[in-house]
């Protein structure tokens, strides 16, 4: 079990209260898309994905990555039981997505440059600290229907 400060639980439901699902959600997949071209092969019923102007315009993307965040947040609503709030999703990753472990991560590491770039200076060490360590338990939690 992951210990929280109330320093730590703070900043990240502050950040995420700032978060627009629909529009931060569509940024942080579609960047994850254009870095890591070979995630394209998860969403090969997508359509047009074949450069930034096509992932940015796909309206699956879109759809997509607003469902990303929205999971996001509902394990930010479970932030002391993360990964029993993610079982399911990460069993279905594993065992009928096929989604390699690795893209949580990367996706994790999107999402960090996502925020920061949207909240700028208001996205201090301190707040960064928390979110990576959010994002590790994020990660994990996707993790363990592969173990």
């Amino acid at each position: 079990m992951v210990h929280w400060t109330a320093e730590e639980k703070a900043a990240i439901t502050s950040v995420w209260q700032k978060v627009n699902v629909e529009h931060d959600g569509h940024d942080a997949l579609g960047r994850l898309l254009i870095v890591y071209p070979w995630t394209q092969r998860y969403f090969s019923n997508f359509g047009n994905l074949s450069n930034s102007a096509a992932v940015a315009g796909n309206a699956k993307v879109q759809a997509h990555g607003k469902k990303v965040l929205s999971a996001v947040g509902n394990a930010i609503s479970h932030i002391d039981s993360v990964k029993s709030s993610l079982q399911q999703l990460s069993k279905i990753h594993a065992t009928e997505l096929f989604v390699d472990p690795e893209n949580f991560k990367r996706f994790g590491g999107v999402l960090v440059i996502v925020l920061g770039a949207k909240l700028g200076t208001a996205f201090t060490p301190k707040v960064q600290a928390a979110w990576e360590k959010f994002i590790a338990v994020l990660v994990d939690g996707l993790s363990q229907g592969y173990n």
